[in-house]
């Protein structure tokens, strides 16, 4: 009888606990998250996750609710979207008054354009100006450059007429003339020794005056510098063509005292094949080798 009761008892015990496992209808059920919480301007997601610590769900079912709610979204939206779609097209054509504010755009827009445009033209103007200048400038600098140049073919070719006294400069008085052979006096002293020889000819009355290898070297350099700058400037030019007659008198002056070293050179004993080599090199520096070749042969060296 006991045992009974206390089989008794312990089944409704059991029963109790059954019942008490299968009555949820106790518990906070989570109510389905709202729209509007997300509507708000200063919406924030960690602020409102806090407040959601009374739901009495996992995580994971708050993550499938979001999905579910961010799916539903998507859907209303394209619905929204279809549904509207005529009315977003022909939304242009219903515009009440548009049409003047659209002229009023366009208008303003062609007026920029056409100051952007005037401005696009004075720049472009103004760049080919500034190249204009500049080309000018280079222009006249190579003028310059040109009348500088011409200046000094002037100075060395009539430098050289006087070293070399021809043209008008032998017609001077005295003191000049001892000046210019004052310039030549050290020189000739040094080659004195070089241009005389034991067994040739010495300067003296009834013979030729001795021609200095060092100074006709130094006058053929002269003369070569000169052809040099002319070819640079351009023989064509009218300058350099007006004083054509000029170098050619020096041209005939140093091939004149060419010859004259050239038959020193041929008196000039055991040192002859030495200083005939030397004048043979002097007519090359000049670029004579045909007139060096018909000397020789008149001179039967």
């Amino acid at each position: 009888m006991t045992a009974k009761m206390n089989k008794f008892r312990f089944g409704e015990s059991d029963d109790s606990a059954s019942d008490f496992d299968d009555d949820t209808s106790g518990l906070p059920f989570p109510e389905p998250l709202s729209r509007h919480s997300f509507l708000s301007p200063d919406f924030n997601p960690a602020a409102y996750l806090s407040s959601l610590t009374n739901r009495h769900q996992s995580l994971e079912d708050l993550r499938q609710e979001l999905r579910d709610l961010d799916q539903r979204l998507s859907r209303e939206l394209l619905d929204l979207v279809n549904e509207n779609y005529q009315d977003f097209l022909s939304l242009g054509s219903t515009l009440q008054g548009g049409e003047e504010k659209v002229e009023q755009v366009r208008v303003g827009l062609l007026a920029f354009q056409r100051d952007v445009q005037s401005i696009r033209d004075k720049v472009e103007a103004r760049q080919r100006e500034v190249e204009q200048l500049l080309n000018e400038k280079k222009r006249v600098r190579a003028n310059a450059n040109i009348g500088t140049a011409l200046l000094d073919f002037a100075d060395r070719v009539e430098e050289l007429e006087k070293r070399l006294m021809i043209g008008e400069h032998p017609v001077r008085d005295t003191a000049e003339q001892s000046d210019i052979e004052s310039e030549f006096l050290e020189s000739d002293e040094e080659t004195d020794e070089e241009d005389t020889d034991e067994e040739g000819p010495q300067a003296g009355e009834g013979t030729a005056p001795l021609v200095s290898q060092k100074r006709l070297e130094s006058h053929l350099q002269k003369y070569v510098y000169l052809t040099r700058l002319s070819s640079r400037v351009g023989d064509e030019h009218p300058f350099l063509l007006a004083q054509q007659q000029r170098m050619s008198k020096i041209r005939s002056a140093l091939l004149l005292d060419l010859k004259k070293a050239l038959e020193q050179a041929k008196q000039a004993g055991e040192r002859r094949d030495t200083r005939t080599l030397a004048v043979l090199r002097l007519y090359k520096l000049m670029g004579e080798d045909t007139s060096a070749v018909s000397a020789l042969k008149s001179l039967a060296i």
